[in-house]
This record gives C-alpha cells, sequence and structure tokens, in this order.
C-alpha cells in the first residue's frame, strides 16, 4: 500500500503550546588573557518556540527542527567568542545568535547558572593559577528573546543565611490547632533565593548582582526580624533603594528550624546552644517588592 492510498485520520487535538531545546550543558571557561587568569564555570538551558514546530508534533516533520546536540555545540562554540564577563550578555549572544540565523524561530529563553569560583589566596597573595568554589550560592539569569523585545531576570539562588540575635515570632493567631510557643529569642535560618527584573536593559549586571548580594546580606545581618515576611520585605526594599536599575525583585525565604536539644535528662545544663537541624517540614515566605508607581 503505497503512502497516496493511506487515509490520515482527522486530529481531534490541537497543539497549544510547543517548545523544546537542551537542558544541563555545562561549560567551563579559562581566561588566560586576564590577570590573574580567570576560571568560569556555568551551566546552560535554552528553549526555542515557534509555531512552525508544530509539524515534527504532528507529523514527525524534522525540517525544521534545529538538533539539540546542534544546540549544545552552540553554548561551547560561542562560549568559545564570548569573554562571559556577565552571565546576562552571553545569554543574549545565545538568543540573538538562534533569532538571526533561524527565522522561524519565534522565541528563544536562555537560562544560565553560574557557579562562582576564586582564586586561591596564600599568604596574602593571589595564586594566579589555582581556584576555589568560594560559596553555595548561584548567579541566575534568564533571558526570553523575541524579534520586538528582550526580559532579562537576574538573580542569586541557594544563599544559606543565619543569625542568632534580633529575631522573635510573637503574635500570631492562637486556636486549638496552635502548639507553637511565642518567642523572642530564636535562631533565623534560611536559604535564600532572590530574583529580579532591570528597568534598564543596558546595566552594568556585574555591579548590579555584586550590589545586590551584598545588600542582601548585610540588610540581613542587621535587620531586627519580627518575622520572615519583615525581613524579606526589609531585603526587597534596601536592595530597590541601593540598586537603581532594579525594577522589583522575588524572594523565597524558607524558614529552616533548628530545635533546641534537652540536655536536662543528661543533668546538663540548657544553655541555648545545642540544637537538632532540621529540613522538614519548613515554612515557606514569598513575596516580591516593586517600586511604586
Amino acid at each position: 500500500m503505497t503512502a497516496s492510498n493511506v487515509k490520515e485520520k482527522p486530529r481531534t487535538s490541537t497543539l497549544v503550546q510547543n517548545s523544546y531545546g537542551k537542558s544541563i550543558v555545562r561549560l567551563t571557561k579559562i581566561n588566560r588573557e586576564s590577570t590573574p587568569p580567570t576560571w568560569k564555570e556555568i551551566t546552560v538551558d535554552t528553549e526555542l518556540l515557534g509555531d512552525e514546530f508544530a509539524g515534527c508534533y504532528y507529523d514527525g516533520d524534522n525540517s525544521k527542527v534545529v538538533a539539540t546536540d546542534s544546540m549544545k555545540n552552540t553554548v561551547y562554540v560561542e562560549g568559545s567568542k564570548h569573554s562571559l564577563s556577565s552571565i546576562e550578555e552571553f545569554g543574549m549572544a545565545l538568543a540573538k545568535h538562534y533569532l538571526d540565523d533561524y527565522a522561524h524561530v519565534k522565541e528563544v529563553i536562555v537560562k544560565i547558572k553560574e557557579d562562582m569560583w576564586c582564586n586561591i589566596p596564600v599568604n596574602g597573595k593571589v595564586n594566579p593559577t589555582s581556584f576555589f568554589k568560594s560559596g553555595g550560592d548561584n548567579r541566575v539569569t534568564t533571558i526570553h528573546m523575541d524579534r520586538t523585545k528582550t526580559d532579562i531576570e537576574s538573580g542569586v539562588e541557594n544563599l544559606v543565611v543565619a543569625k542568632i540575635a534580633d529575631s522573635e515570632f510573637a503574635g500570631f493567631i492562637k486556636d486549638n490547632y496552635t502548639t507553637l510557643k511565642e518567642t523572642h529569642d530564636r535562631i533565623f535560618g534560611t536559604t535564600i533565593n532572590a530574583h529580579w527584573t532591570y528597568n534598564n536593559p543596558k546595566a552594568d549586571f556585574n555591579a548590579v548582582y555584586e550590589a545586590t548580594r551584598t545588600t542582601i546580606l548585610e540588610t540581613f545581618a542587621d535587620h531586627h526580624s519580627l518575622s520572615v515576611q519583615q525581613t524579606l520585605y526589609a531585603m526587597g526594599d534596601a536592595v530597590l533603594n541601593a540598586v537603581k536599575d532594579i525594577e522589583q525583585i522575588s524572594m523565597i525565604l524558607p524558614n529552616i528550624h533548628r530545635i533546641p536539644f534537652d540536655l536536662k535528662p543528661f543533668g546538663l545544663e540548657n544553655r541555648n546552644e545545642v540544637f537538632v537541624t532540621t529540613s522538614e517540614p519548613q515554612g515557606t515566605i514569598k513575596g516580591t517588592v516593586a517600586r511604586k508607581k
């Protein structure tokens, strides 16, 4: 039976949204021309969107498909040409590549996570050829580009912090389900995930990142916290006051509890020094702070 004799079944559904891409492409780049040399390590996710990809879904027509293996190679080839001075600029360069080279691509989304590395200090000086991963937090960005506009969202993730003073929680609702006691002296521990949008697409992205991260940390340390919610707002408000290029900032703050361990059964005094760290369950506080219109 030839293909022309096969009756195509009528479609009973329609594809209302589609995208595809390559995820978790890890790139390490050494810039040997800088003094001292720099080590950059990023993870890239790329996503392509467009109505003309529908044929692949409906009929298996791959004539419009940029192979995801090619998308992986694009990260390395374009990375070899780019300084990687900021993940925002590299993300925009990747997105622009697909829009410039493939007329049928409607939109591109590029997400980049950067692991932060520094030169190792030795005897008060920087060793120019040795590096260490400087912290558990990551710098991130998402570039959403089409043929008329570019949206940039950047952030810091997995920024683990704690304070042992100036933290309270009292005045909350007490009902038949309440066992939590009020406290005016508690450990406040959280993992900050913060993402911000720009009102200036030509901002100095590196300077914005450093200023925002520093402001978040300094505000967390100095703020007398009456709740996680209050501290979230205080950090967001401080960022908007310190960094003019940010339009709004969203944060997620899980309340990671440390429960006092009772030493009395062992004949020892409880001095508010020994705690059991718990990972779950945890309170989750979210909020977005934006400039007044």
